[in-house]
């Protein structure tokens, strides 16, 4: 798929389970969409089942069940957190073989608040020097985590939270398309 341009359209796949958190859903998937990728969402739920109950009960439907994104190639897959959630996205073996694949291909993947510890840390998906939500439970379980709002290592990208989307969908979108294009989103949100 292209543009309207001459620019091809990046592809963000966010996976979603029961109890994810809504805000950092939205914000990864408004402001991916925003910078002009194409954004699937896809839920983990097993038998096929596309509505998730988020973390704060609001109801998120999804494009397609995960074994759908499966033989696809994606430009980035970027995991919403939330607590149980992120256990659920975990859990999944077909996402986390998708994640294996993004990371060993060299492709941008990305986690925000408990997802980064819960998913990542546990599956040997990223190395020292991330971040997560700073709760003790989840920072123990990461090599040399940080305090930092967003981290960018290589082709991993990590998060701690609800206040910290905005931003992190903002260097998602930058790492896609660019420090000009993500100046541009920005000011439009008056981020």
């Amino acid at each position: 798929m292209s543009s309207s341009g001459s620019e091809t359209k990046k592809r963000v796949l966010v996976p979603i389970a029961d109890y994810c958190e809504e805000i950092e859903t939205t914000c990864i998937t408004d402001v991916l969409t925003r910078f002009g990728a194409e954004v699937v969402v896809a839920s983990v739920k097993s038998g096929g089942e596309l509505v998730c109950k988020m973390s704060r009960g609001i109801k998120v439907m999804a494009d397609i069940p995960i074994e759908e994104a499966t033989g696809q190639e994606w430009d980035l897959i970027a995991l919403p957190g939330g607590m149980p959630g992120a256990e659920h996205l975990r859990d999944c073996s077909v996402l986390i073989s998708l994640l294996e694949k993004q990371k060993a291909e060299g492709k941008l993947y990305a986690a925000i608040c408990a997802s980064p510890a819960v998913v990542f840390a546990s599956k040997g998906l990223i190395g020292e020097g991330g971040t997560s939500y700073p709760a003790e439970g989840f920072r123990k379980t990461m090599a040399a985590p940080v305090d930092d709002d967003v981290v960018v290592q290589d082709n991993v990208i990590t998060s701690q939270g609800p206040g910290t989307a905005l931003k992190f969908g903002i260097t998602l979108g930058q790492l896609l398309y660019g420090a000009e294009k993500a100046k541009t989103v920005a000011d439009g949100l008056l981020v």
